[in-house]
C-alpha cells in the first residue's frame, strides 16, 4: 500500500483518540533509561509521552511519526510544557526514509503496522544511528490488548532474541545487554485494563 495509505490510516487512529495534554511516556524507557542526557530518537512517538519525558530529563529529541496529526500534536505539547528547543517532531514514513544524524539513544516503542515494513532494516540503521556508547531500546507487543487495533487471533510476536538475529548486528560493535518479556497491567484508550506482556530488547553500541 502507499505511503498515502499508511498516512491516512494513522493520521485516523491518532484523531479518532482525545488529544492528552501531559501523555505518560511508556513504563520501560523510565524504567531502563537512567544513564546522563544525550540526543535521542523516538521512533513512532504517538502521543508523545516518551519524546516529553526524555526532554524533561534534559535529552535532545528528534521525535518521528508517520501521522502528521502525531506531530502536530506533539508539537504544540512541547510548546506548552516549555520543551519547544528541546523536542524537534517530524513526519517520516520509515520505509523510505530513515531520520539523519547521530544519536546516544533510539527508543522504539510499539513500531507495528498493518503495512509493509521491514522492521530488521528500520532496526539496523537505528542501531548504526547510534554513536559509541549508545543504547537501542526496542519494546514490542507480545501479546494482544482488548483495545489493540490488530485482532487477529493467529498473530505471532517475534520473541527479543528472534528481533536481534533478524537484526544481524555484528557482536563485535554491539551488545544486547537485555531481553525480556515483562508482564503489566495497562490501560487502554476507553479506561479498560487489561495484563499485557511486553518483549524489550535493549541493545549497546561498543565500538
Amino acid at each position: 500500500m502507499s505511503t498515502t495509505d499508511a498516512v491516512a490510516f494513522w493520521d485516523g487512529v491518532y484523531a479518532n483518540r482525545p488529544a492528552s495534554t501531559d501523555p505518560l511516556p511508556n513504563y520501560l524507557l523510565a524504567e531502563t533509561i537512567t544513564g546522563p542526557p544525550g540526543a535521542a530518537l523516538d521512533l513512532g512517538c504517538g502521543n508523545g509521552g516518551d519524546a516529553l519525558w526524555l526532554a524533561r530529563q534534559g535529552w535532545r529529541v528528534t521525535a518521528v511519526d508517520i501521522s502528521a496529526v502525531a506531530v502536530e500534536r506533539l508539537t504544540e505539547l512541547a510548546r506548552a510544557h516549555g520543551l519547544g528547543d528541546r523536542i524537534a517532531a517530524e513526519q517520516h514514513d520509515l520505509r523510505d526514509a530513515f531520520p539523519s544524524g547521530e544519536f546516544d539513544l533510539v527508543s522504539v516503542h510499539y513500531l507495528h503496522t498493518p503495512f509493509d515494513l521491514d522492521r530488521s532494516i528500520v532496526l539496523r540503521a537505528a542501531a548504526h544511528a547510534l554513536r559509541p556508547g549508545g543504547l537501542l531500546l526496542v519494546v514490542d507487543h507480545g501479546s494482544t490488548a482488548p483495545w489493540s487495533w490488530n485482532q487477529d487471533p493467529d498473530v505471532r510476536f517475534p520473541t527479543p532474541h528472534e528481533v536481534a538475529a533478524d537484526i544481524e548486528l555484528d557482536p563485535s560493535t554491539w551488545t544486547v545487554e537485555r531481553a525480556g518479556t515483562p508482564k503489566r497491567i495497562a490501560t487502554g484508550p476507553d479506561g479498560r485494563t487489561a495484563e499485557v506482556t511486553d518483549h524489550l530488547l535493549l541493545i549497546r553500541r561498543t565500538a
